[in-house]
C-alpha cells in the first residue's frame, strides 16, 4: 500500500506547489481559408491590473506552412483606438533544415517567442496583423498573446 501512496503523494505535491504565473493568455483562431492581410486579431487587455514581466507570442501552424518564418505587425492601441506603437515581429517557425520548431503532434506545431513589450496604463488592446504580404496566408491556425508575471 505504501508503494502506491508514495507516487500519489509526490504527484500531489508537484501539482499543488506549482503556481500559475500567467496574467493574461488569449488565442485567436485563423480561418481555414487563411489569415487575410486585413484580418485583425484583437486582444482586449483593458482588465490587466498588473504589469507583465514577460510577454510571449504563440503561433500554432501546420508543417506545410510555405515559409520559414512569419512577420507579424503588433499594434498597441488606447481606448479610442489610437495606435500608440506599431512594431514588426519576426517569428521563426522552421529551423535551417526545414524542421518545425516548437511543440506539436501530427502536422500541427506551436512555437512561443519572447517579445519586448511595455504595457503602459493607457494601452487598452493589442492588434496582430500578418505582414507576409500574402492576400490569404495559409498554414497558420491560431495566434496568441501570453503575459507572465515576475
Amino acid at each position: 500500500m505504501n508503494r502506491l501512496a508514495f507516487p500519489f503523494l509526490v504527484l500531489s505535491i508537484l501539482l499543488f506547489s506549482c503556481t500559475d504565473n500567467r496574467l493574461y493568455e488569449s488565442y485567436e483562431s485563423i480561418s481555414p481559408d487563411g489569415w487575410g492581410m486585413s484580418d485583425s486579431l484583437v486582444y482586449d487587455i483593458s482588465s490587466l491590473t498588473e504589469k507583465p514581466a514577460h510577454t510571449l507570442i504563440g503561433v500554432r501552424y501546420k508543417d506545410d506552412y510555405p515559409y520559414s518564418n512569419c512577420y507579424i505587425r503588433l499594434l498597441k492601441r488606447d481606448s479610442t483606438h489610437t495606435i500608440l506603437e506599431d512594431k514588426l515581429i519576426d517569428i521563426t517557425l522552421f529551423d535551417s533544415k526545414g524542421e518545425p520548431l516548437g511543440e506539436g503532434f501530427g502536422s500541427t506545431y506551436t512555437v512561443y517567442d519572447s517579445i519586448t513589450l511595455e504595457v503602459e496604463d493607457q494601452v487598452n488592446s493589442l492588434v496582430l496583423l500578418q505582414y507576409m504580404r500574402e492576400e490569404q496566408l495559409k498554414g497558420i491556425e491560431a495566434v496568441g498573446i501570453k503575459f507572465l508575471k515576475k
